[in-house]
């Protein structure tokens, strides 16, 4: 690869420059999401938009809007409409699809069976069991099923099971932290699950083969070790703690559950195709209202929050381009695994390797590199990896405050990453 920073480099304009100023101030504002919630507390009387601001679902959104309105005021109300359908909103409506369906009750009943079955297996007392099971096991299915709906799955689980048994401020940080890095190496043993695999996979001839044998064995391994050393570290408490009993539900009958798996497939099916998955949605939205009692409550409300959280970040990203490509590709092939997995801490990982795609002549290596220090990173942050706002939608109101601190999870997401980092690495 001979490709210079100052070949690449471009002379930004007034509209590239705001985008990234904006996509700062976004970033900073997901980190103080906190201190909203408690100015909210503070002043009663605003309390609903402070409340609103500190939503980091609403957050790239807004300061989307924020530039959709500067497009409008400097260039023209054409110019910033043609800009909006310029972007690309597969990936945030098919997040919600896959959320709303993947958290129906035939599809979370037959998922806790099996991880109930699976963790009766493993001989390990209170809880530890369980979350060894749901920690490792589910995050894998994302290469099958899709890392939203692992995300959806797991989150949902540990929600009702774990976080509602009272467990400690500590664990619930390092539980998410710990689900957010297996979901996004997880998803990398098939070559169309993960976003950032995806993006690349038919470009560059990485089929299930090479997958396997070059990158989703390692991400495997990782995600056991993950999963064992939060029970490890966390014996004390897990051991004493016993999984919340799920509330009796009638037992949805096998060819419901078989429906739900169909439109579940379907959709994995035909993810880039919207006008597919969206059609099959409204026939499963009637299939699930013909069947209410057989259902909970869907999470539409939440599903919208995440698409709408993953399209501003779409519109917003469609801005760092100009210098985000040039500081990705002056990395050597060794610097890039580090670079990227930095780097996807302020970005979504997908957009660090699509950027690379556009790039010829790349060695097998950083073509490696790249990738595999993507997905290490995708869980460092709530934006590092497309389906963690999924996540932290479904699980923030077990923290203080109702709302997850974007350090807090940094800091708990670091070990994870440093064991997928020696994965990737080393082995």
């Amino acid at each position: 690869m001979e490709i210079s920073t100052l070949e690449m480099r471009v002379t930004p304009s007034t509209i590239q420059i705001a985008g990234a100023a904006l996509f700062a101030i976004a970033i900073l504002h997901t980190f103080s999401a906190g201190l909203f919630e408690r100015i909210a507390h503070r002043f009663p009387a605003h309390a609903g938009i402070w409340h609103l601001l500190g939503e980091v679902e609403v957050v790239f959104g807004f300061w989307a809007l924020v530039l959709v309105v500067f497009i409008g005021a400097t260039s023209g109300t054409g110019q910033a409409v043609a800009y909006v359908d310029s972007r690309n909103f597969t990936e945030p409506l098919f997040v919600f699809v896959i959320m709303v369906i993947a958290a129906t009750r035939p599809i979370l009943q037959t998922t806790k069976g099996v991880v109930a079955l699976l963790a009766r297996a493993v001989p390990l007392p209170g809880s530890m069991g369980f979350v060894v099971v749901v920690l490792s096991v589910v995050p894998l299915l994302g290469s099958f099923i899709t890392e939203p709906a692992a995300m959806t799955l797991g989150a949902l689980i540990l929600a009702e099971r774990l976080y509602a048994g009272g467990i400690s401020e500590r664990l619930k940080y390092a539980a998410i932290g710990v689900l957010f890095v297996n979901v996004s190496i997880g998803g990398t043993l098939t070559p169309y699950a993960a976003p950032p695999v995806l993006m690349v996979a038919a470009k560059w001839g990485w089929d299930l083969q090479f997958m396997l044998g070059q990158i989703g064995w390692k991400a495997a391994v990782a995600v056991l070790v993950n999963a064992v050393g939060l029970v490890l570290l966390f014996a004390r408490e897990l051991t004493v703690h016993r999984p919340v009993s799920a509330p009796a539900e009638e037992r949805v009958p096998l060819p419901l559950v078989l429906v739900h798996v169909a439109f579940l497939a379907g959709v994995v099916v035909f993810s880039h195709h919207p006008a597919v998955f969206m059609g099959l949605f409204l026939f499963f939205l009637g299939v699930a209202h013909a069947y209410e009692r057989f259902q909970d409550r869907l999470i539409l409300r939440e599903g919208l929050m995440v698409a709408f959280f993953l399209a501003g970040l779409v519109v917003l990203g469609g801005q760092q381009g100009w210098w985000l490509q040039p500081v990705l590709m002056s990395l050597s092939s060794e610097a890039v695994f580090y670079g990227a997995t930095a780097l996807t801490a302020i970005t979504d990982n997908a957009a660090l390797t699509y950027l690379g795609s556009l790039v010829e002549g790349l060695t097998d290596e950083f073509k490696y590199a790249l990738v595999t220090g993507a997905v290490t990173g995708g869980g460092l942050t709530v934006i590092a990896n497309a389906p963690n706002p999924a996540g932290m939608s479904i699980l923030k109101n077990h923290f203080r405050l109702e709302t997850v601190s974007a350090l807090g999870l940094l800091v708990a997401a670091l070990p994870p990453t440093l064991v997928a980092v020696a994965a990737f690495r080393l082995l």
